[in-house]
């Protein structure tokens, strides 16, 4: 299929089921899900929605047949296909997981959306900029139920934050400082996968990992490694910042309502592993908002601090790691303050999304973040990539 065919197909399948659900869901409804991409956390994401009462999963499509079966062991009653659209077309499918490389998922979520089903589709929500903004602007004229992959705004943490985020504990905020760090065993490179034996041409779509719509890729031999580890090539991916940055990025956007950010600057390489991977796995990120930045420091050579945030006000520190929150005021100003911990039950990210299915409230993860964690991402990537600080043109929701 032609991209202005695709595209001209989306347009109008969306014209004629905007109106309304193919089957709106009741209270005691069963939800008939499917999913495309059920690839490691594809197949995580199965496995938690079936822990939700009245849910089962009606169809799988995914490009390796590899896959295929694994998700009908977790879903034997599945239906499998290669190609999406077979699935996007059924009458039995209500609603649809989104969990295949970033590169294709503006594709997916377009043609999820004019079919007529309700969507949660994975982080980071869109490839680029300009895909993000469609997105966005989809969603805005649809009625659909849409929830996006950032399950730490579900999060015992992100409640306990939110209680300590006030003027009096926190005064005049000035910084964020998140990280994340890991390390590998010598000889074993983070994020490299192995491909199986069974990743052949014969066994693998190819031409739709490259994809027939939005943000489809130029025909090229097929290739297992590129496949198979994606995540290295910015062609299909943001690498660690779309990876692992956007969680903490949503999460402070949305418990400080701080929106997409001024500017953006970023610095790091590719330091540890020549392997030609393009992304960095050494990153430092200055996202800077009026009279605030928020930064991310991340690599994949050292663990000693693994992952954390901490916000800094005049009067007082939040310090979250893991689930655990701790407030600690700043003395000089607030001297008869004391410490305070915190541990709040969090919600299932996944079973949010499911009762906001039937209740048709917005999930904890709605578009809008979905949105502006991107942009926030991307702005960094781009600020990398040209070794140029990028600022954020609101008018025009662009990154000049």
């Amino acid at each position: 299929m032609e991209r202005r065919e695709f595209l001209k197909g989306v347009g109008m399948a969306a014209a004629a089921t905007a109106a309304s659900y193919r089957r709106v869901l009741g209270a005691n409804d069963r939800i008939r899900l499917g999913i495309i991409g059920p690839g490691s956390r594809g197949q995580e994401l199965m496995k938690e929605a079936l822990k939700a009462p009245d849910v089962e999963f009606a169809g799988v499509a995914d490009a390796f047949s590899l896959r295929q079966r694994q998700a009908l062991q977790i879903a034997p009653a599945a239906r499998a296909c290669f190609d999406y659209r077979e699935l996007l077309d059924r009458k039995d499918v209500d609603a649809v997981f989104v969990a295949t490389p970033l590169h294709l998922h503006a594709e997916h979520f377009l043609a999820t959306v004019a079919a007529g089903k309700v969507l949660y589709c994975e982080k980071t929500m869109a490839w680029s900029i300009e895909q993000a903004r469609k997105l966005r602007d989809a969603a805005r004229t649809s009625n659909r139920v849409i929830g996006i992959g950032l399950q730490h705004v579900s999060g015992g943490a992100f409640f306990d934050v939110k209680e300590f985020l006030t003027p009096q504990n926190m005064g005049k905020i000035t910084k964020v400082r998140c990280w994340l760090n890991r390390n590998t065993r010598h000889g074993e490179p983070q994020w490299y996968r192995k491909p199986p034996a069974e990743c052949t041409a014969e066994n693998v779509r190819w031409d739709l990992f490259l994809g027939a719509g939005e943000g489809a890729r130029n025909r090229q031999p097929f290739d297992a490694h590129r496949f198979y580890n994606w995540r290295f090539f910015w062609e299909f991916s943001g690498g660690n910042v779309t990876e692992n940055m956007v969680h903490q990025m949503a999460f402070w956007q949305k418990a400080m309502g701080l929106g997409i950010p001024l500017a953006a600057s970023m610095t790091g390489g590719v330091y540890l592993w020549k392997d030609g991977r393009e992304v960095p796995d050494t990153i430092d990120v200055a996202l800077e908002y009026p009279d605030m930045t928020w930064v991310w420091n991340a690599g994949f050579g050292n663990m000693h601090e693994p992952f954390g945030d901490e916000v800094l006000g005049t009067d007082g520190t939040i310090v979250k790691k893991g689930d655990g929150v701790r407030y600690y005021p700043e003395k000089i100003n607030r001297p008869d303050a004391a410490e305070q911990a915190a541990r709040s039950q969090g919600v299932n990210h996944v079973a949010n999304w499911l009762e906001c299915l039937r209740t048709r409230k917005e999930p904890n993860a709605s578009v809008e973040l979905g949105y502006s964690s991107a942009v926030a991402c991307h702005m960094a990537n781009t600020a990398y990539r040209e070794k140029r600080r990028v600022v954020w043109d609101p008018v025009k929701e662009v990154a000049a």
